[in-house]
Formats: C-alpha cells, sequence, structure tokens
C-alpha cells in the first residue's frame, strides 16, 4: 500500500515495551508496526476528550498513540499495563 505511515515511539514507551516480557513485547510490537497499514483497525477506540489520542487494547495492556493524516506519521506515547495506562493523561 503507497499510503504507509511512518511510525515513531515516544523513548517512555521504548522503556516500557523493553521491561516487558519478550513475548508479550513482541505481541504489542507486531500489532503497533501492523499500524502503519491501517492507523485504525477494528478494535482501536479514540479516546474521550483528546483531540488525536487512539487506545489499542493487546490483552492486558493498552497502547495509547496519536494519528497525524497531514503527516502520515503515528506516534506511540504510552505502552502499559491496562491498571496503569490513564494516570498521566
Amino acid at each position: 500500500m503507497a499510503s504507509d505511515y511512518t511510525l515513531s515511539f515516544a523513548r517512555s514507551a521504548r522503556k516500557e515495551l523493553e521491561k516487558l516480557p519478550v513475548a508479550i513485547a513482541e505481541r504489542i510490537f507486531g500489532r503497533v508496526t501492523a499500524l502503519q497499514q491501517n492507523p485504525r483497525p477494528p478494535g482501536v477506540i479514540k479516546l474521550q476528550g483528546e483531540s488525536r489520542l487512539w487506545r489499542m487494547r493487546i490483552g492486558d495492556y493498552r497502547v495509547v498513540y496519536s494519528i497525524d493524516d497531514a503527516a502520515k506519521t503515528i506516534d506511540v506515547s504510552i505502552v502499559r499495563h491496562r491498571r496503569d495506562v490513564y494516570r498521566d493523561l
């Protein structure tokens, strides 16, 4: 697909991903990289009260990211367990 998005991770999101067990981190990374082809796959939810933030559920983990359609970029800002994900928003 010619309209692939560029994917970037916030430093904090990258660190969170590196702390996870390898099997979980690989599962999350696979789903996140698939966003490059379809940034709004079935099951993702736009966060209320936030203009550009979306949430993807992957098991007990949540990935919060923003989409910039004009620049064709996706910025992953949070990768955390579901009990901790919304504390800093």
